[in-house]
């Protein structure tokens, strides 16, 4: 609700929405489906800035990107079928999480900057404040989530 006072709008609280922000979209992994996840999580941090009125800092829509494309890549080389990008939000943290067909759970490797490849996770690692693998009836799901700071 806003209340409006001389001109001015003074925001009240309740205008923020009770559920969070929900998308989900399929990608088929044929060329550009990574870079239409990108595009399609980059709109959805947008509707959380109008919907939600969230502060989401440079940091974090990057960090959000990054993990977006991480995850999306991994499921793209990994699996034999298409998959689900799910993006949920509010104004305090993001979740990203990934459908594929593939059973098989990513491997986590040691840190060694001098391997070449195979670092997507441990980037999202490194971002989110927890990164889950779960088995599903079709395949798997990895899910991240990300803080929204402003900062």
């Amino acid at each position: 609700m806003t209340y409006h006072l001389d001109g001015a709008v003074i925001p009240t609280g309740f205008d923020v929405p009770v559920e969070p922000l929900r998308r989900t979209a399929h990608f088929t992994g044929e060329p550009g489906c990574i870079a239409e996840a990108r595009a399609f999580a980059a709109q959805f941090l947008e509707q959380l800035r109008t919907e939600w009125c969230a502060t989401i800092g440079e940091r974090a829509d990057g960090a959000v990107l990054l993990v977006v494309s991480e995850l999306v890549t991994n499921a793209d080389r990994h699996s034999d079928g298409p998959y689900i990008l799910e993006l949920e939000g509010t104004d305090s943290t993001i979740t990203v999480a990934v459908y594929d067909s593939s059973a098989a759970l990513p491997r986590v490797f040691p840190r060694d900057p001098e391997r070449i490849g195979r670092h997507g996770l441990e980037i999202v690692r490194a971002l989110a404040h927890t990164v889950d693998v779960e088995r599903v009836p079709v395949g798997k799901r990895v899910r991240a989530v990300l803080p929204v700071d402003a900062r």
